[in-house]
């Protein structure tokens, strides 16, 4: 623990030498090298927490009678390998990718900040250092989507971003509130050794997953995702999306399955459909999506919701006392939040390369870009492939495991898991489909094809430190892809301390299969799968380059009638998405094309016009705003009245209260 407790007062320092350095060269170097090797010690750190008994140390800060401690134990560890690594990704990306950074004095204070918020979120072991450090999490990444704050979009993204980050907070405190009870045991030990009651840990759970989900972004509290990640620069959008994400979902896992002890079978019912709607509901707004930074935030609510998925059958299994489905549930879900931090970190550091090459975010001015960039495609793809959950890489790994805890389902006793489990089955699918028309969508669009801009035409490769980020996560979701019986048996510490079981051991199984219950089941090898595409491609290649003719020919490919070489001739994004848009945009968004045919005398163009509406925005928040905004106006004229209906108002106010008091009492 002594050498983690270091972590946070170093990163704090960067912070201060960058406010110092901001302008400099020096200054990116040094804060974003530190954060490397500091994220590089956390992740080794974490790991070694996995196996070592659970550490403890108690700092004299906080509140007066319980300071403030923190705690390590295996929970904790494996989400910090996750901001290690993450993190440490990002910090090495940034290091070539901030050289073009415009405000570097925006930037390089509060990421550092940023980085101790969410580790300190990890280690805390009571509310008050939880909340403390949550909130720092929340406004130093709100200073960093707010890094081009002149811009109107991104001025509006940090503030409902800073709402939403207000809310999650102040969930947050009632959950710990009701956790600490009448005397206070704001300790995590003091609420473990006295848990709630059955009816406040149900109350409990549902606020947290409030307070959590509203970070992490479960619908319908997901709607600061699309707008702060395009806003943040590039390696933040990777680190707010990687990896903050997963410190919400880890103060999901904290407080339901560590602090509140045993649930009701009930709340995994309702974890599950709010994951399973988190899931369709994500993928399909990637969908309709040309902004590619938007495409990937709201990739990450899909995910979200396959991460709760897992949760929600891990909560439903335990419940019911079946230790070994929930603990390949719990397994399913966390080693899907390894995979999704390393996919999508990777894919925003891809979408950052084509911003940075071509200025460029809308993917219907992008294209061609394969002849361009040699080595940003093919990393771009090995991300597409992976979080579209195809094989052998690391999302089809944690998707399958999903998969087999559904499948698993036995004969629940409540008919609500025999309803809902079979309808997240379906929706998983859905969504893992969809996933794979999102981003062969938005590879071609994006790197195939010709270029359909100027910018995309004159696009160069992007610097070496970001395509060394790049290319070490797209090598992670391959190597955690064909050998996934090494993440399994990682996990099992942490399995074991929620769910009192764990999964089989894996590593012992030939050629790296893996079994979720038994071999009679179901197994899978991943490796076995990425050697027979390899030996397949190879076959294929030496038979072609063997039996076909030597001489070359050359003729113009198939046209489909449209001989003009223009990229107007080609697929567009919204070719491409239209007809999904037709089947589910039009119940799920109001999706309309309207022709706009212009008068007679008006030279201009006719054309389509497309709207789709944000059923959550247009159904909660719109008329939520309105209604505050009713509420404010009225209560303005509180600021007009004499000092006899001021002190009118104290009297009644003080009545109100004595009477609530004596009611209660």
């Amino acid at each position: 623990m002594m050498p983690i407790a270091w972590v946070i007062p170093c990163l704090l320092l960067l912070s201060a030498a960058g406010i110092v350095t901001a302008r400099s060269a020096f200054g990116r170097v040094l804060v974003y090298g530190g954060c490397l090797l500091i994220c590089t010690a956390l992740g080794i750190g974490g790991f070694t927490a996995l196996t070592a008994a659970n550490q403890h140390l108690q700092l004299p800060v906080g509140l007066p009678w319980i300071g403030s401690n923190l705690r390590l134990d295996a929970l904790a560890g494996f989400f910090l390998i996750l901001i290690g690594l993450g993190g440490g990704g990002a910090s090495l990306f940034a290091l070539g990718y901030a050289r073009h950074e415009e405000h570097p004095q925006r930037v390089l204070p509060f990421y550092p900040a940023f980085l101790a918020g969410m580790i300190l979120v990890v280690l805390a072991d009571d509310a008050f250092t939880f909340l403390f450090a949550w909130e720092l999490m929340s406004l130093s990444s709100w200073a960093l989507v707010m890094a081009h704050h002149r811009e109107e979009a991104n001025a509006r993204a940090g503030y409902v971003y800073l709402i939403m980050a207000t809310f999650s907070g102040l969930t947050l405190l009632l959950a710990f509130g009701l956790l600490a009870g009448d005397l206070g045991n704001y300790g995590f030990d003091s609420i473990r050794n006295n848990p709630p009651t059955a009816d406040v840990a149900g109350v409990v759970m549902l606020v947290a997953l409030v307070g959590a989900g509203s970070k992490a972004g479960l619908v319908p509290l997901h709607v600061w995702l699309p707008l702060a990640h395009p806003a943040a620069p590039s390696h933040v959008s990777a680190l707010m999306s990687g990896v903050m994400t997963k410190v919400a979902v880890y103060g999901f896992i904290r407080i339901v399955f560590d602090l509140v002890g045993p649930t009701q079978w009930w709340a995994g019912t309702v974890v599950l459909a709010v994951g399973g709607i988190t899931a369709v509901i994500g993928v399909l707004q990637a969908l309709m999506e040309r902004d590619l930074k938007r495409l990937l935030a709201y990739s990450t609510v899909e995910n979200i919701g396959i991460v709760f998925i897992g949760l929600g059958l891990s909560l439903a299994f335990r419940a019911n006392n079946l230790g070994a489905g929930a603990a390949l549930a719990l397994t399913a879900a966390l080693f899907h939040a390894l995979n999704h931090t390393t996919f999508k970190s990777l894919l925003f550091f891809g979408a950052g390369a084509v911003l940075h090459a071509t200025g460029q975010r809308n993917m219907e001015t992008l294209g061609g870009l394969i002849h361009r960039m040699k080595v940003t495609p093919f990393v771009f793809l090995i991300g597409c492939i992976a979080i579209s959950g195809l094989p052998p890489l690391n999302g089809f790994a944690s998707e399958w495991l999903t998969f087999q805890a559904v499948l698993l389902r036995p004969e629940f006793p409540q008919w609500g898991l025999k309803l809902i489990i079979p309808v997240d089955g379906a929706l998983l699918a859905l969504a893992a489909a969809l996933a794979s028309c999102c981003f062969v969508r938005a590879y071609g669009i994006c790197f195939l094809g010709r270029p359909r801009s100027d910018a995309a035409a004159q696009a160069r490769e992007t610097d070496p430190w970001s395509l060394a980020a790049m290319i070490l996560f797209a090598t992670l979701c391959l190597l955690t892809g064909i050998i996934p019986g090494a993440v399994i048996d990682t996990l099992a510490p942490v399995a074991r301390d929620l769910t009192g079981a764990r999964m089989p051991v894996q590593l012992g199984d030939a050629w790296q299969t893996i079994v979720p219950i038994a071999a009679s089941r179901s197994s899978y090898n991943g490796l076995l799968v990425f050697a027979f595409i390899v030996i397949s491609i190879l076959i294929t290649v030496v038979t072609i380059h063997r039996l076909s003719a030597h001489g070359v020919r050359r003729a113009p490919p198939w046209d489909c009638g449209f001989p003009d070489p223009t990229p107007l001739s080609q697929y567009s994004a919204a070719s491409f998405e239209q007809p999904i848009r037709r089947v589910f945009g039009t119940v799920l968004f109001r999706s309309k094309e309207i022709v706009d045919m212009p008068a007679p005398g008006d030279n201009r163009p006719a054309g389509i016009v497309r709207t789709i509406r944000d059923p959550v925005w247009d159904g909660i928040y719109r008329p939520l705003a309105a209604t505050i905004g009713w509420i404010a106006g009225k209560s303005d004229l509180l600021a007009y009245l004499t000092i006899r209906s001021y002190l009118s108002f104290v009297f009644a106010a003080l009545v109100v209260l004595l009477i609530a008091l004596t009611i209660w009492q």
